[in-house]
């Protein structure tokens, strides 16, 4: 089964974009689009829709929108971060936001890292593969709390 990366954003063309990045950066990751912070959650929860783990299998990385209505990236991010299941799971910020008082809140949720969204498709490409690169193939994860507990309960988001 193919790794699959969970990609939280609200907006249709930064969905698009990067969907279109990995295409063209020759990425074989599947990547799961989900188009709101809830979404996400319901996603990493199984429920709804995302009920079919064959079909929606946790991911290996999860890119999250800082910027979403309802529930934001970083409330996802503590959702992941305070779910014993999930709390290894690979959570970068991807946003236009270059604020420092978001980067800073980010890494404090704990955020493995945060990116800025390029303007441009060549640069998204080229960023795409950076994080490939680095988070899924040569970084090297604990996967051992899924791995000893997959049946584990889930907190509900706050």
């Amino acid at each position: 089964m193919a790794e699959v990366i969970l990609y939280a954003e609200d907006d249709e063309n930064d969905a698009f974009l990067i969907q279109r990045a990995f295409e063209k950066a020759g990425i074989t990751h599947v990547v799961h689009v989900v188009p709101s912070g809830r979404a996400a959650i319901d996603y990493l929860e199984g429920k709804g829709p995302y009920g079919d783990r064959d079909k929606y299998p946790l991911p290996s990385l999860a890119l999250l929108d800082l910027n979403m209505p309802g529930i934001s990236g970083l409330e996802v991010l503590k959702y992941i971060r305070t779910t014993p299941r999930l709390c290894t799971l690979i959570a970068v910020m991807l946003s236009s936001s270059n604020q420092d008082t978001d980067i800073h809140r980010s890494y404090l949720q704990g955020a493995n890292g945060y990116l800025l969204k390029p303007g441009s498709i060549d640069e998204m490409v080229t960023m795409v593969k950076a994080v490939k690169d680095y988070w899924l193939v040569q970084n090297r994860g604990s996967s051992s709390a899924q791995a000893q507990n997959p049946k584990a309960e889930t907190t509900p988001a706050q």
